[in-house]
């Protein structure tokens, strides 16, 4: 494995890391809420709104990202370029998720 590739697997597992905290702390429903509904609501709606769904949502996709960046780590690291189609249905699933949860919980307002 060469030096590049080496730094390059570092880097892709550590961004797993991180989405796995982040998701950890999201599904303690603790931090900052990294949510469009959140981050764009004004003040006043922020203060009012229930956060539970909306943290459940960014756990659940945040834990998908962190999968996705481990299945390129190993594909890095093993030099297998079709491990990296595994990725493809977890991204899908988290895509199709975001939206389904989004209209879910428009709809339970």
């Amino acid at each position: 494995m060469s030096r590049v590739e080496l730094i390059a697997a570092f880097i892709v597992f550590a961004a797993a890391a991180v989405m796995m905290l982040l998701a950890i702390s999201h599904f303690m429903q603790k931090g900052f809420l990294f949510n469009n509904a959140y981050i764009y609501a004004s003040k006043n709606e922020r203060e009012t709104m229930d956060k539970k769904p909306y943290y459940r949502q960014s756990a659940v996709v945040f834990s998908l990202v962190s999968t996705v960046f481990v299945i390129i780590g190993i594909s890095l690291v093993w030099h297998n370029s079709k491990i990296a189609l595994l990725e493809i249905p977890f991204i899908i699933i988290a895509v199709i998720y975001a939206i389904v949860s989004t209209v879910h919980i428009k709809s339970n307002k």
